[in-house]
């Protein structure tokens, strides 16, 4: 049961995230900074999506991915148009892999101690979701602050 319901929250709130990028009206916008903002939207919105891929497509869920995590946030530039197509790509992976996975994996440790100790996958998951959110929120007040 809760996996399903992460499913249906990952996919309503990787639509959201998608809808917050297609809102910049210029990749100037889309990769700049102000004020005390360290860390424009392209680079939250690759953070986003390589710690989907590593963390639940890859450990999880077995696809091919390799993380390049300095990438996400000193990398620039990347167009907004393949940002969108590697939402909607890694909405596919998420939706796999939950989907792929039998609900008595969830009490069962994440293969990584990612925090220095052993965690269940479902506290892991639910920690990942609300990490998705916290950035999601950011990347919001991003484009409002920057794009009004």
């Amino acid at each position: 049961m809760l996996l399903s319901e992460l499913i249906v929250l990952f996919e309503r709130d990787l639509d959201r995230l998608y809808k917050e990028i297609e809102q910049y009206s210029s990749e100037e916008i889309l990769w700049s900074t102000s004020h005390q903002i360290s860390n424009p939207a392209g680079n939250l919105c690759l953070h986003l999506l390589g710690n989907l891929q590593a963390f639940v497509g890859h450990e999880l869920g077995g696809f091919d991915y390799t993380r390049d995590r300095e990438f996400e946030f000193a990398g620039k530039d990347v167009p907004k148009a393949q940002l969108l197509d590697d939402i909607k790509k890694v909405k596919r992976i998420m939706v796999s892999s939950l989907e792929g996975m039998d609900e008595s994996i969830l009490t069962k440790n994440y293969p990584k101690e990612v925090f220095g100790k052993p965690m269940s996958n479902e506290y892991f998951l639910i920690h990942l979701y609300g990490h998705f959110n916290y950035h999601l929120g950011q990347i919001n007040y991003h484009r409002r602050l920057l794009h009004p």
